[in-house]
């Protein structure tokens, strides 16, 4: 038996600052982080915000809800899209910003969602059969834009699996 070593490569852009991108994502990044000014994090004092961009143009947003028990704590990116989905079943998210921020330091890297928080974005380009793309920004610093949430979760589980 052969084994084969694969390579797996991700893109994206990398843009220096907000300002550089076009007024839609730049409106939609400051939605997250507008929420994020909203969430509760009393135990681990980090905030994040997400906001989500509706094909019909409708910005819906979402931010984190901690819990003293841990594993109970809703995630602001599963927040947004139970937003955009429960107010508007039918509506496709063509685009989803997520922000960080912790008073304790300035974070100037772009954050990635967790691993939960990947499943579900996958789940939500399955469902409307169509990719969002994902913007991330730490409180400042540079902006990474993805094509797709499953360049964030290349080797996904979907339903087409069942």
């Amino acid at each position: 038996m052969q084994n084969h070593n694969n390579t797996l490569q991700i893109q994206w852009q990398q843009y220096e600052n907000p300002q550089a991108l076009p007024a839609t994502e730049q409106s939609l990044l400051q939605a997250a982080k507008d929420a994020a000014e909203k969430a509760y994090a009393p135990y681990s004092n980090f905030y994040v915000g997400a906001a989500v961009l509706l094909a019909s143009g409708e910005i819906l947003s979402g931010s984190n809800f901690e819990n003293a028990a841990y594993p109970m704590c809703l995630c602001a990116e599963r927040s947004a899209l139970a937003n955009a989905i429960s107010t508007f079943t039918e509506g496709i998210v063509r685009t989803m910003a997520i922000t960080v921020r912790n008073p304790k330091q300035v974070i100037q890297t772009p954050a990635a969602p967790c691993g939960a928080c990947r499943q579900v974005m996958v789940e939500v380009e399955y469902r409307q059969q169509s990719d969002m793309q994902v913007i991330l920004q730490g409180e400042r610093g540079p902006v990474y834009v993805l094509p797709s949430a499953k360049v964030l979760l290349p080797f996904h589980f979907d339903g087409s699996f069942l």
